[in-house]
């Protein structure tokens, strides 16, 4: 039997039963603080857009785009597939239940692993050295 996914000792079906004031009241300060202030106009239209996506039947083929890295992940989003903007493209993002609590940026990493190269001629006084191929 798979272990069912809680969070702060609620069912997800608890949580998206849940009004929006009783599951501010369970996340941390920093969510929580986040969360009171209101949504920005962007935000509330994201989530809109996300609800708008949900009643639609074909889900899978109309998938949202959002710069919105600063909104905490809400019962309601479970189960969406969105596009979350890391500074230069969109990245897919699947919402599942354990991401609840969480910002959305905390999924679509903004900076990439650094591989360099062989210097290339003139990066250094040392290469005047190197031999050419």
């Amino acid at each position: 039997m798979p272990k069912q996914f809680k969070y702060r000792g609620y069912s997800l079906e608890q949580l998206q039963a849940m009004s929006m004031d009783e599951f501010i009241r369970l996340l941390p300060a920093r969510q929580r603080r986040s969360l009171q202030r209101g949504l920005n106009p962007q935000q509330r239209k994201f989530l809109e857009e996300l609800r708008a996506t949900k009643k639609s039947e074909r889900t899978s083929a109309l998938q949202v785009k959002t710069h919105c890295r600063d909104l905490v992940v809400l019962p309601e989003m479970v189960g969406v597939a969105l596009n979350l903007h890391n500074g230069k493209e969109f990245a897919p993002l699947e919402i599942k239940a354990e991401m609840i609590g969480h910002y959305l940026g905390e999924f679509a990493i903004t900076n990439k692993k650094v591989t360099h190269g062989t210097p290339g001629i003139g990066a250094s006084r040392s290469s005047m050295y190197v031999p050419l191929k």
